[in-house]
């Protein structure tokens, strides 16, 4: 076997894989609806993009050091109090290529073979492929769609076992757009100080929630959960920077940070000088206004596909944070890829299986495209399931 074990095990990420397929059929010239994205179809605001070419003509273009540029560091802290309440120093911050690869540096400096990883169900689809490449295993918590698929205190303990070391937390969440509440949090977090766990807390789509609802940092609600807590954040969603690749983490366990930010300096080194440069104008001078108007152009696609996805008679959650709707497709007898696959082939529209999430009997439409495709894409969906 040319290739190590722990790398084949590895199943390639299923919302790439359909998006793929998507945008090869689109070149082709076939009319696709893509709801299988997972990025913002907004471009990069104007002032953002200005700030990059700046870097380029100022030469911004050597190294930077490995945790990521300074002055970004100090930005980012600023960000935290500001927004949540979290008192972060530079040096507990490391800014990565994207968050995801913030959450894969964390996993890799906090686990090892034996470890455990309490993953709520459904998931992002790269967690529990994350824990695999740390050699660790991974814990599933099945979640009850009666209750938003959310994280049940009773559950979590239930799982917990003594070779836990972990909770990976996901709000706003993806695929489900469930939102915790800061009660919902703290029962969480009761429980994780209790058996003395760490937590990931993903909250990559913190700017994207609706219904006047708010997002709340479980690292917020208590020194010592603050202690236990690396929060991981971005700009690829809140700021329609998903091709710049730039995610941070910050942890206050400057222990964790040093592993880490060396972890780092032996593989990716820092991320893009130019990128960071961009980051930073867009984190100092977030536009609220922008920020507004795109949350309330995802509030009303999400409207929009609900009343789409009623006509076609799927059920759902509605979705309080990010642009997904996770549908249930039991009653069409079909498990989650052929479903995907045949309404792919057959009426052109790109959804991603609910297995890639843990749940076989769903799939994720993402609402991160125009009105005009929602309402062509729901009424196909629906001529596709009156042909089952």
């Amino acid at each position: 076997m040319k290739v190590a074990q722990r790398v084949v095990k590895i199943t390639p990420s299923l919302t790439l894989v359909i998006t793929s397929q998507a945008k090869k059929m689109m070149a082709q010239g076939q009319a696709v609806v893509n709801f299988a994205g997972g990025e913002p179809d907004f471009d990069t605001p104007e002032y953002i993009k200005k700030a990059a070419i700046k870097a380029i003509e100022e030469g911004f273009t050597k190294y930077t050091p490995a945790t990521g540029f300074p002055l970004l560091k100090e930005a980012i802290s600023r960000k935290f109090l500001r927004d949540n309440k979290l008192c972060y120093d530079p040096t507990q911050i490391v800014v990565n290529c994207g968050a995801k690869h913030s959450i894969y540096s964390i996993v890799q400096a906090l686990c090892e073979k034996g470890d455990e990883v309490i993953i709520p169900s459904p998931y992002w689809v790269s967690y529990p492929e994350m824990v695999a490449l740390a050699q660790a295993k991974t814990r599933f918590v099945n979640t009850d769609p009666g209750n938003n698929f959310k994280l049940e205190p009773k559950a979590l303990k239930r799982n917990i076992t003594a070779k836990t070391k972990l909770l990976i937390l996901n709000s706003p969440a993806n695929p489900t757009g469930s939102v915790y509440s800061k009660k919902e949090l703290q029962e969480i977090i009761d429980t994780v100080l209790k058996h003395k766990l760490y937590i990931i807390s993903d909250e990559i789509y913190e700017k994207l929630v609706y219904d006047g609802k708010k997002h709340v940092s479980c690292a917020s609600l208590d020194k010592s959960i603050f202690a236990r807590t690396i929060v991981v954040n971005g700009v690829s969603k809140s700021f329609a920077m998903t091709g710049w690749r730039i995610g941070y983490l910050a942890c206050a366990d400057k222990e964790i940070i040093k592993a880490i930010g060396n972890l780092q300096s032996h593989s990716t080194s820092n991320p893009c000088s130019i990128s960071q440069k961009a980051a930073l104008v867009a984190i100092s001078s977030a536009k609220d206004a922008l920020m507004q108007k795109m949350v309330k152009t995802f509030e009303d696609r999400r409207n929009c596909m609900m009343e789409g996805l009623d006509r076609a008679g799927l059920s759902y959650i509605k979705p309080e944070g990010a642009f997904y709707i996770f549908c249930n497709i039991k009653n069409t007898g079909l498990d989650s890829v052929s479903f995907s696959e045949k309404l792919l082939t057959k009426k052109e529209v790109a959804v991603i299986p609910g297995v890639a999430f843990g749940r076989d009997d769903y799939v994720r439409l993402s609402f991160a495209t125009n009105a005009e495709k929602i309402v062509e894409g729901t009424k196909r969906i629906h001529k596709f399931l009156n042909t089952l």
